[in-house]
Order: structure tokens, then sequence, then C-alpha cells
């Protein structure tokens, strides 16, 4: 058995198990978290979340980048086209971690120029998570199409299981 025989099998168990018809698009907690496509840092097991609680935006680094601007903003619409518009209490949660791979690349300015959508000059820094949440979480309060949102930024220790609450929305 390969790992899509075991993914599928394993789908099959969900879906005879735990399946549930009557999630909703948006989820319960009204919290979306961006964070890293690393495996150690799912966010649904270290925030013990539940199936249909939060929405996951993952990329490199679990960075706000342009790119991950637009897919929040599109989002929205998205959501907003399924029905009323949410009430207060939206969160977005930028969720980095320690041990990331994206600080193995601080001296690939050719990489991360692209990546980020700014010159060589304005890089934001990769090395240390907690200034990056602390920028992240400022790109994402300062968006004027994201309105209505609590911004907050936490770090994952991957060496303990534990988070950090760096900016608190």
């Amino acid at each position: 058995m390969d790992a899509l025989d075991t993914l599928i099998d394993r789908n099959r168990t969900f879906a005879a198990t735990r399946f549930d018809a009557g999630l909703r698009m948006r989820p319960s907690l009204a919290v979306n978290v961006i964070t890293c496509f690393d495996p150690r840092v799912d966010p649904a097991v270290v925030l013990g979340a539940e199936q249909g609680e939060i929405g996951v935006l993952r990329n490199v680094g679990g960075r706000v980048t342009p790119h991950a601007v637009e897919q929040l903003v599109m989002l929205q619409h998205v959501v907003a086209a399924a029905g009323p518009a949410p009430g207060p209490g939206r969160h977005l949660v930028v969720l980095h971690h320690t041990d990331c791979g994206i600080t193995r690349l601080q001296d690939r300015p050719d990489l991360l120029a692209p990546y980020f959508e700014v010159p060589e000059a304005e890089l934001p820094g990769v090395a240390d998570p907690r200034s990056a949440v602390a920028r992240d979480v400022a790109v994402l309060r300062a968006e004027p199409r994201l309105p209505g949102f609590r911004v907050s930024g936490l770090v994952y220790d991957v060496g303990t299981g534990l988070v950090e609450t760096v900016v608190r929305g």
C-alpha cells in the first residue's frame, strides 16, 4: 500500500465515522489562520480545533505576502456570496513557528524578493519568527480591503508544542 492508498483508506474511515454534512462554509469560530506548509504545524492539531471551526491559508513560511492578502480578499467575497455577511468577532491569526524552512533562505534575496513582491532592498526579515509575525500582523491591520477583523500573531515552538502570543488582536 502506498501513501495515496493509505490516505484513501483513511478517508473511507472518516466518511463512515466522522463526516458532518452539516458543516458550513464559514468557520464556526470565525477564525482564519495563516500559517506555513510545514507538516509539523497543522493549525487544527496545534490549536485543538475541530473540523469546521477554523479556516486555514497555508504558504511558504506562513507569510502575509501580496498573494496571501489577495486570497483573503477573495475569500471575503466567496463567503459573502454564500449568504448574509458574518457578524462581528472575525479574527485573522498569523501563526509562524520556530525552525521554519524559510529562515534557511535569508541569504537568498533572489528567491525572497519575488515571493514578497518587493525589491531586494526592501525585503522583510525571515530569520526571527516573532518579528516576522509582528510585521505580518501590521500588514493585515493596515489592509483597507480587510475591514472588521481582529488580527493576532502567534509563534508555535516545534520543540515544545506551545504557542506564544506575540501580538494580541
